[in-house]
């Protein structure tokens, strides 16, 4: 049976993003296998997901709340699938991402950590948290500062439904991907401040165009979409 051309196209983006992270671990000095990807399949289609999933993909990060209680729905069939939540989570969009995301990477306020932590123990589930900091201090973006971080994982911890993994962030766009390294080392320093690799083994940052700059300064999980998926449309 011939595969789909769409179906061709997303399995040959995915080996290409593949490559470049095993790359850009090897000039980092760094295991294999450290950096994971999570394919950022927001506003893109079920089909597309499902072909990124036969191409073996199975991390998936969702933005919004509706559309990843969706998504879970039509695609509850596909083993091994694990979704993410990356966007601005609002406390009243809690419990339908607690019910749906296993990760989510935006939490940055103890109120809810508080809420997410009700609402997934009512649905019987547990959720790995990462604080998101927001290293820039920009005011366009989410995320706690590096001195509310300590009040946001005491909040992660008192929730017995939660387990707080690590740390993420969103730096400041730039054209030049090293103008993201010195916000990736600052994550990485605040996470050493914050009982290290053993306490918060994650750190989620670096999309597209800045991964490999993010996986040399230690991320364990990098947030792909456009190479994998192509532009929003």
């Amino acid at each position: 049976m011939t595969e789909d051309p769409i179906e061709q196209d997303i399995a040959a983006r995915l080996a290409e993003v593949r490559q470049q992270i095993d790359e850009a671990v090897v000039r980092a000095g760094r295991p294999p296998g450290a950096v994971r990807l999570l394919a950022v399949s927001k506003t893109k289609p079920a089909a597309a997901i499902r072909a990124a999933h036969a191409a073996g993909q199975r991390e998936f990060g969702e933005s919004y709340a509706q559309e990843l209680a969706q998504k879970a729905e039509e695609l509850r069939d596909l083993d091994g699938l694990v979704w993410h939540f990356i966007g601005r989570l609002q406390r009243n969009k809690a419990k339908q991402v607690a019910q749906a995301a296993r990760v989510i990477h935006t939490v940055d306020r103890p109120e809810l950590a508080a809420e997410l932590g009700k609402r997934a123990a009512a649905a019987g589930v547990r959720v790995r948290i990462l604080v998101e900091v927001n290293v820039a201090g920009e005011a366009s973006k989410g995320g706690c500062t590096p001195a509310e971080l300590a009040a946001v994982l005491a909040a992660v911890a008192a929730e017995p439904s939660l387990d707080a993994a690590g740390l993420m962030t969103i730096p400041p766009v730039t054209d030049d991907p090293e103008g993201a390294r010195a916000f990736f080392a600052e994550l990485r320093a605040l996470r050493d401040r914050h009982g290290g690799a053993a306490a918060l083994p994650e750190l989620s940052m670096g999309m597209t165009h800045d991964f490999a700059v993010a996986v040399a300064e230690g991320a364990t999980i990098v947030r792909v979409g456009t190479a994998i998926f192509g532009a929003r449309g």
